[in-house]
């Protein structure tokens, strides 16, 4: 009963006061307004257009409907007994945009982005955009919807970073452990007197890994807030969607701006360095051992650095070299891994001088040198101009990288990888007898590393290509 007597009191109302109609006339567009607002409002505007679809009047004093201001009459009659109570009413459960006319608001300014009073504020609002409330709710709406979108697909990135950081963890446990093992094996080989030695370097080893869980518990920490941050504002933009109306319009604003402001915060990035640099523990342990000793040991000029390695590659305890197995395993995928080829850097690079190294030949592989830059997570094709400068084999042909062939007099054992920096060269040769093979010349601008990329090959005698070890006597 109540909503029908509701939805009458609408019909018998005037769009102008907002009060049961007095002497209501009707326009062609057939709406209706008491004759003194309707009057009142063209005098303040200046045109006879219709308030409510800006229709001009064909009428300059349009004739009262008498149909009508009977209905209204009869209605107001009845209703003004109990009008004080229906107003208090009205006050409590209405948010309302002016005083004078306390009315649920129809109209909403673009502009100003607010409610208007049709009577008190539209005549200055005419060069303004101002549209029914329901469709400036609507359309507000759809951008908070957006916005919401926006902040869900920044949490899920925050969320894959996360994920992330506790592989990280994970395979740092594991890190620290095989490292452990090696280093022991190591100093095992060593005598008592190594004792002092060995526990320094694994005091070095646990530091890292702490510091490094630091590093990690730190970035997660920053990331499980703007998590919390995230739910928060979503929460809070979730909750703005479900409020009708005047309530929406009276906080949307202050809900769109934090959702924003969220949005707009950057991307979670990986931290570079989190693992724990395994090549710095293990490369040339014996070598670093030997200067305090004075003993003759071996030294290889190369260490592989296992957290560039594709997660098909396989790396000996030593780092010094690699196979390419047959299952993929489960490693994390942080900055510095390869993950598109089967490729592996050496965990130093050069910014100057002379270098070389020697690699025991196999079937299949890419080696040589790469920039730092170069892009380990795609497609990068081999070639001098995308910073890699290599010399190829396959089935027992060698090439420049470039797809240019090169020739050799004989199938190769060894190859000779010879970096001079400063001059822009990386040249190859055979070792044995220091033939010559190819050069590439360059401009050097960044750090190179050595660069290894070794392919599965059935029915070969040798699986890995290794770095080949180098004397040093005292």
């Amino acid at each position: 009963m109540a909503e029908k007597l509701g939805l009458f009191k609408n019909f018998l109302s005037c769009h102008v006061c907002s009060e049961t109609f007095r002497d209501p006339v009707s326009l062609s567009c057939n709406h209706n307004f008491c004759s003194s607002c309707l009057q009142k409002f063209w005098e303040q505007a200046k045109n006879q257009k219709c308030p409510i679809c800006k229709r001009k009047s064909s009428k300059d004093c349009p004739d009262v409907n008498l149909a009508l201001k009977e209905l209204a009459d009869s209605f107001a009659g009845r209703q003004k007994a109990g009008s004080s109570e229906i107003k208090k009413s009205r006050e409590k459960k209405l948010t309302v945009v002016c005083r004078k006319h306390e009315e649920k608001p129809k109209l909403f300014c673009v502009d100003e982005q607010r409610a208007v009073c049709p009577v008190c504020d539209f005549p200055h609002h005419q060069s303004h955009k101002v549209v029914p409330v329901e469709e400036a709710v609507s359309d507000l709406k759809k951008h908070l919807e957006s916005d919401l979108k926006s902040l869900q697909d920044k949490r899920n990135k925050y969320k894959q970073v996360e994920e992330t950081y506790n592989e990280m963890i994970q395979h740092s446990k594991k890190q620290l452990l095989s490292t452990e093992r090696q280093i022991r094996a190591e100093f095992n080989k060593l005598q008592q007197f190594l004792e002092e030695e060995e526990e320094s370097r694994l005091a070095a080893l646990r530091e890292e890994e702490e510091q490094k869980g630091r590093t990690i518990s730190r970035e997660m920490k920053m990331i499980e807030e703007q998590i919390s941050s995230l739910s928060d504002s979503i929460s809070a933009v979730e909750e703005e969607l479900q409020k009708h109306s005047v309530p929406f319009l009276s906080s949307y604003k202050d809900t769109q701006s934090r959702a924003r402001a969220q949005s707009s915060v950057s991307d979670p990035q990986l931290v570079s360095g989190a693992l724990i640099d395994v090549a710095k523990h293990l490369g040339n342990l014996s070598f670093r051992v030997w200067e305090k000793m004075k003993e003759k040991v071996h030294f290889s000029p190369v260490i592989l650095d296992p957290n560039t390695a594709h997660p098909i590659l396989y790396l000996s305890d030593d780092l010094t070299s690699v196979r390419c197995g047959a299952i993929l395993e489960q490693l994390p995928d942080n900055p510095e891994r390869n993950t598109y080829t089967a490729t592996v850097f050496g965990s130093e690079g050069f910014r100057s001088g002379k270098h070389s190294w020697e690699v025991g030949d196999h079937p299949a592989w890419n080696i040589g040198l790469i920039k730092e830059t170069a892009d380990r997570k795609g497609e990068y094709p081999v070639s001098q101009k995308n910073g890699i400068w290599c010399l190829v084999h396959r089935s027992g042909k060698y090439n420049n990288g470039d797809g240019q062939t090169v020739k050799v007099k004989k199938s190769l054992q060894r190859i000779r990888v010879q970096l001079d920096y400063d001059r822009g060269e990386v040249s190859f040769y055979d070792p044995e007898v220091m033939t010559h093979i190819y050069t590439h010349r360059d401009t050097f601008t960044e750090k190179l590393f050595p660069y290894f990329c070794i392919f599965n090959v059935d029915d070969v005698k040798t699986s890995d290509i290794k770095i080949c070890e180098t004397k040093i006597s005292l």
